[in-house]
């Protein structure tokens, strides 16, 4: 492979999300997809295993999380910049995103008009945000003051939070992130002793008023 090829390794567990991001790439003559995971263990292996330009990877898959595999990724690969792909909006987990290592934040809607831009800003030195992201990042550096409730909870208890809030029970939660219904509580009530709660319709009108997720 030309050594001025951008290398690129997608980690997403859907496969039919992963040929669509190599398609949108497909006619740009340096950059190659040159490998694929479909969870955080596999996305590790591959790391270990070769040298890479650029990590695309999804934030809600199952098992590890895309927000705890960047963690990883930062803490052994602090110099390999990572593009957060997402199905949420950037008031959902840009923020986060950033504040654990990210190099950018893409809504998959945007994929298709927004990736390639993306991947060479990222690849060349720069952050990929958009200005919604921007404003919202200003605010939270200048005033650290005033900080959300939901900035108490870790990013596991985060994404159940917001589980919660769009009516999932917890088997259907367990399920989805690969917990047992158990932890699902735990993780629970947690979340409502953190944020000074006691019910789900609480957490819910919370999550509506502060627009943490897309209903």
């Amino acid at each position: 492979m030309p050594a001025n090829k951008i290398k690129i390794l997608i980690a997403d567990d859907h496969a039919i999300v992963r040929e669509g991001l190599k398609q949108i790439v497909t006619e740009e003559k340096d950059i190659l997809v040159a490998g694929e995971a479909e969870n955080a263990n596999r996305l590790m292996e591959l790391l270990e295993k070769e040298k890479w330009n650029l990590v695309i990877l999804d934030i809600n898959m199952p098992g590890k999380s895309g927000l705890e595999a960047l963690k990883d990724i930062k803490e052994l690969y602090p110099h390999l910049p990572v593009l957060i792909l997402s199905m949420f909006s950037e008031d959902q987990y840009g923020l986060r995103a950033i504040k654990a290592g990210a190099s950018g934040y893409l809504k998959k809607v945007s994929a298709p008009t927004e990736l390639v831009v993306a991947i060479r800003k990222i690849v060349s030195g720069g952050k990929y945000i958009n200005s919604s992201l921007a404003e919202k990042l200003a605010d939270k550096f200048g005033d650290t003051d005033k900080a959300p409730l939901h900035e108490k909870l870790s990013d596991r208890e985060y994404q159940i939070m917001c589980n919660i809030a769009l009516g999932k029970t917890a088997e259907e939660i367990a399920q989805e992130l690969s917990l047992s219904i158990n932890t699902v509580y735990t993780y629970r009530n947690r979340i409502l002793e953190k944020m000074s709660m006691k019910s789900n319709v609480e957490l819910t009108q919370y999550v509506l008023q502060n627009k943490l997720a897309e209903f």
